[in-house]
């Protein structure tokens, strides 16, 4: 016994747009390669809107990795990213040398490790830090050039209008 589904009298354009939803659940469906780094809206909140780090730090246990990394000082963070061979996050970072002018998070995102500088509010200018990462000891030396353009001043207000004499009659 077959069964027919019969369907309401519909508009045209719903006709076609049932139709082409069927058709693509026909379609066989293709396995999305899983990304490797899981970052979530909340990993990207606070960001600066100027942040300029390497795409790749080469680390070593031998010897530190110089960096450099500029930031807009709007706010928000700048962040570093790096990781263990697989890529795997590390398990801790140890700031070994604290900015002056700032401060540093290190936490896990998804496969990686990144280390945030937060820039002191209305600084501009250069500031350093220095960061140990277990395990392996892996060390990087971080050089960074905030800019910051102070706002604007407000507008003066305006000048009262001149008094006028009162007129006597």
């Amino acid at each position: 016994m077959s069964r027919r589904l019969v369907l309401p009298p519909m508009k045209p354009w719903c006709a076609l747009a049932l139709a082409a939803t069927l058709a693509a659940c026909a379609q066989p469906q293709q396995q999305a390669a899983a990304p490797a780094t899981r970052i979530f809206a909340t990993d990207l909140q606070g960001a600066a809107k100027s942040c300029t780090v390497p795409q790749q730090v080469s680390l070593s246990p031998d010897r530190p990795a110089e960096v450099s990394m500029t930031v807009g000082n709007d706010g928000g963070w700048c962040g570093i990213s790096v990781a263990q061979s697989g890529p795997k996050p590390f398990d801790a970072g140890l700031v070994t040398a604290r900015p002056a002018n700032g401060r540093v998070l290190v936490r896990k995102v998804g496969d990686h490790t990144r280390v945030d500088y937060f820039p002191n509010p209305a600084f501009g200018g250069t500031d350093t830090f220095a960061v140990r990462l277990l395990p392996g000891g892996a060390t990087m030396r971080v050089a960074v050039t905030v800019n910051y353009t102070p706002p604007p001043a407000p507008p003066a207000p305006p000048a009262p209008p001149p008094r006028t004499p009162a007129r006597r009659r």
